[in-house]
């Protein structure tokens, strides 16, 4: 059997994603949330488009839903904030009915941590 507890050295070429990376990846989607794989592939030249779309995915835990990145799950936090927020809309549309609707805008691609699931109807 093995007498050590230390890894052994590995064959083949060393990965590129170093935690340092991974961590200056995330660090820009946290800063530019509208970042797209296009462009954080120009900041990160030497990572291939699919190892990028897997770290963000996979690794740092985001997917993409209807052109966002959103959370998957929410801290407790987040989910006040939501619950202030769709109340604070109600309260508008009731005081401004279909008007107030028209006035909200949606907007282009973001990053967003994964964290919720959402419900499906």
């Amino acid at each position: 059997g093995r007498t050590s507890v230390h890894d052994d050295q590995r064959s083949g070429r060393p990965s590129i994603l170093t935690d340092d990376i991974v961590e200056k990846i995330e660090n820009a989607l946290r800063d530019d949330r509208r970042l797209t794989v296009d462009e954080l592939s120009a900041m990160f030249p030497q990572i291939s488009r699919s190892l990028l779309h897997e770290t963000i995915t996979e690794t740092l835990g985001y997917r993409k839903l209807s052109a966002r990145w959103v959370p998957k799950q929410l801290t407790d936090q987040h989910k006040l904030n939501r619950v202030e927020a769709g109340q604070e809309f109600l309260r508008r549309y009731k005081l401004h009915g279909d008007e107030f609707l028209r006035s909200i805008v949606t907007g282009d691609e973001t990053w967003v941590e994964k964290s919720f699931q959402p419900t499906r109807r």
